[in-house]
């Protein structure tokens, strides 16, 4: 993303906060610290968690609550998110997947945040853009992802 940005002439670094593995659980009781160890206050925050929470199954209602805590958190310290929305696959049930989808177009709206609706739109389903596991995408679908979600980053910075 960093060199996506930066071949845009934006003067951007990135700093990757997340942990592999992250559930949105972890993500909130790390991020007030994350963002305390940084030098400066970031002109925006990149929120991409979810994706674990949907693999392990994990309550709708609990994702949005953490998702929820760390958006009030930004909005306290008055930082600008730009949230990455993940989806439940339909295997899950339509219930299950009502309510998970729904957390990031509805945190953005009420936080008056930006939206990339799916982090992994126009990767999933292309075997060569991921990895083996069918879940991860690889260098070439990330740089997919850095391409189609630069112009919603942009415009977050040229609203700050």
């Amino acid at each position: 993303m960093q060199a996506t940005l930066r071949r845009k002439d934006v003067n951007a670094t990135i700093v990757n906060a997340g942990v592999s593995g992250d559930t949105s659980a972890a993500g909130r009781q790390r991020f007030a610290f994350a963002l305390d160890s940084l030098p400066r206050k970031p002109d925006l925050i990149l929120l991409g968690l979810g994706g674990n929470d949907v693999l392990r199954q994990i309550a709708p209602a609990e994702t949005r609550a953490n998702l929820t805590a760390m958006m009030d958190e930004a909005r306290r310290r008055k930082i600008p998110v730009v949230l990455t929305g993940m989806r439940a696959p339909p295997n899950l049930g339509p219930e299950y997947q009502a309510a998970f989808d729904t957390i990031w177009p509805d945190l953005a709206k009420t936080y008056g945040a930006g939206l990339y609706p799916f982090i992994l739109d126009g990767v999933i389903g292309d075997a060569a853009l991921m990895q083996r596991d069918h879940v991860h995408p690889n260098t070439r679908g990330i740089d997919r992802i850095a391409d189609r979600f630069t112009p919603i980053i942009l415009g977050q910075l040229d609203k700050g």
